[in-house]
């Protein structure tokens, strides 16, 4: 990933893993970057490679989603009330980048979607 980035680094990273690819992303994220780990497919324990994620100033932020049944439920709820959630705009996986910088510009109102 640093190759794609002139060696910088990747600003944010989405962690599925967890502790067997955590030390890929610390390696992926730049300086300052942010980790947010929301799986963990590899297991709930092992070893995190801190003196790297310190050199890095990366922040890692373990994030919790509810259960399937929680999704379940929440989808049916919505179909019965009909509620639909604002969408402002949704981009192409292609188009990540531009969904990101969208985000950061603060023009939206809603949800910004990515589809693939």
């Amino acid at each position: 990933m640093r190759d794609l980035t002139g060696g910088l680094g990747v600003d944010h990273v989405v962690e599925i893993g967890g502790p067997g690819t955590l030390p890929q992303s610390i390696a992926a994220v730049r300086v300052g970057g942010h980790i947010a780990l929301i799986g963990v497919l590899t297991g709930r324990e092992g070893q995190v490679p801190t003196m790297e994620l310190m050199r890095k100033q990366a922040r890692l932020q373990g994030l919790i989603v509810g259960s399937r049944r929680d999704q379940q439920d929440y989808v049916t709820a919505l179909e019965v009330t009909g509620i639909r959630p604002v969408i402002d705009r949704s981009f192409a996986f292609e188009e990540l980048a531009d969904a990101f910088r969208y985000q950061l510009s603060g023009a939206h109102f809603g949800k910004i979607c990515a589809e693939w």
